[in-house]
C-alpha cells in the first residue's frame, strides 16, 4: 500500500471528472458527503438488464460497474459553489485489465489468487489522496505485486501530469 497526496485537488479533479482518464476503471464504491451523504455501490446489479444488454454493454463478466457509466453521475452530486466536506471512490481492476496487469509485472499470482487491485481515492480536511490496495483471496508472504502495483499507479498518475507528494 501506498499513499499519494495530490497537491492539485482541482487539477485532479477535473481529470476524474470530466475526462476519461479514470473510465477504465471499475467503480466498488462511491461516498460524497455535502449537504447529504450519497453513497453509490458500484456493484452491478444484473438483474437491472437483460442478458443481450450486458453482453452488448461489455458488463456480462463484472462485478462492478465500469466508472464511465456512473461519471456525470458523480460530477453532478459534487459540482457546485461549495466543495464537499469529503468523498472517496474506491476503483478496482476490471477482469481484462487485471490479467494484463499481472502479465506485465511478471507476477507469480493469478486472478484467482486475487480478490481485487485498487485504487482509493480520498478527500477529506481539504486534503486528497490516493492509495493503492490489493486484496488477496490467501494469505501471502510475498508482496513483489502490491510493489509492482504501487510503482505503476505513481507511473500513471505522473504521465497524466497529475502530481502528487509521498507522506
Amino acid at each position: 500500500m501506498k499513499v499519494f497526496e495530490i497537491t492539485n485537488v482541482k487539477d485532479f479533479m477535473n481529470k476524474l471528472l470530466c475526462s476519461d482518464l479514470f473510465d477504465h476503471f471499475l467503480l466498488s464504491e462511491a461516498v460524497i458527503q455535502g449537504k447529504v451523504t450519497y453513497t453509490i455501490d458500484g456493484h452491478l446489479t444484473k438483474d437491472f438488464y437483460t442478458e443481450e444488454e450486458r453482453i452488448a454493454e461489455g458488463l456480462d463478466s463484472l462485478s462492478c460497474i465500469p466508472f464511465s457509466m456512473l461519471r456525470t453521475n458523480c460530477y453532478d452530486l459534487i459540482k457546485g459553489k461549495k466543495t464537499p466536506v469529503s468523498f472517496r471512490f474506491i476503483f478496482m481492476l476490471s477482469p481484462d485489465n487485471l490479467r494484463r496487469t499481472l502479465q506485465s509485472t511478471n507476477s507469480s499470482f493469478t486472478e484467482n489468487d486475487l480478490n481485487g487491485v485498487f485504487i482509493n481515492i480520498r478527500f477529506s480536511d481539504c486534503t486528497l489522496t490516493c492509495t493503492t490496495g490489493v486484496s488477496y483471496r490467501t494469505f501471502s508472504l510475498d508482496h513483489s505485486f502490491e510493489e509492482s502495483w504501487d510503482s505503476l499507479v505513481g507511473k500513471f498518475l505522473s504521465s497524466h501530469d497529475i502530481s502528487y507528494d509521498i507522506p
